[in-house]
């Protein structure tokens, strides 16, 4: 009798099978390897099965977390790019952009990132899926923006008015052209530059 409620009680506090938990391990494993295979190979000649190869683990473990290519490429590009370019309030409009355009020239200055970043803007047009599930990936990004311009308009340093599509294509567009379109370089005296002038564009938006 003591016996059999002695096994009772292991039963109760057994833990769930290994199988059964999302390894923190296996799912970095993955990342690092999708985003090789993609910046070697393009997403068209990306293979998950070559992933899951490479990360060296079973095709079922890439599977458990993402169930097809694009839904892995959304929630990866999710995670590590807004980490990435995620940056504290400055105090200024001019320095909030500084501190942007920092973060961004960090991410494209990575040869890798920058191959991944040309591939997935050419194939969004080919591809309606990839396209469907990078959306809210780059609507966060606005959101990013959003906040700053926010931020901007609370201390009185652009009109409440202001066109946010326009402003957020300003920001980010003529550093991602040189880097990555032109592949030409940005130092500090640069970053600085291209902060005061697209803090002026944005305040001329007060006259009008």
């Amino acid at each position: 009798m003591e016996r059999k409620r002695s096994d009772q009680e292991n039963l109760q506090v057994r833990k769930p099978s290994g199988a059964a938990v999302m390894r923190v391990e296996v799912t970095e494993a993955l990342t690092r390897a999708f985003f090789h295979e993609w910046a070697s190979k393009g997403y068209s000649g990306l293979s998950l099965e070559c992933v899951a190869r490479s990360a060296g683990v079973g095709k079922a473990a890439l599977y458990r977390r993402w169930p097809e290519k694009a839904a892995m490429a959304s929630d990866l590009l999710s995670r590590v790019g807004l980490t990435i370019t995620d940056v504290d309030a400055q105090g200024s409009l001019e320095d909030d952009l500084k501190a942007t355009l920092l973060a961004i020239r960090r991410v494209l200055r990575h040869r890798a990132v920058k191959r991944i970043l040309m591939d997935l803007h050419a194939e969004m047009e080919r591809t309606p899926t990839l396209e469907r599930a990078i959306r809210p990936f780059q609507r966060a990004r606005r959101e990013r923006i959003d906040a700053l311009i926010d931020r901007a308009i609370a201390r009185g340093e652009v009109a409440p008015s202001i066109d946010r599509e326009t402003a957020a294509d300003l920001i980010a567009a003529p550093l991602y052209w040189r880097l990555a379109v032109l592949g030409g370089r940005s130092d500090r005296a640069h970053i600085e530059r291209l902060a005061k002038m697209i803090a002026a564009a944005l305040r001329v938006h007060q006259r009008f």
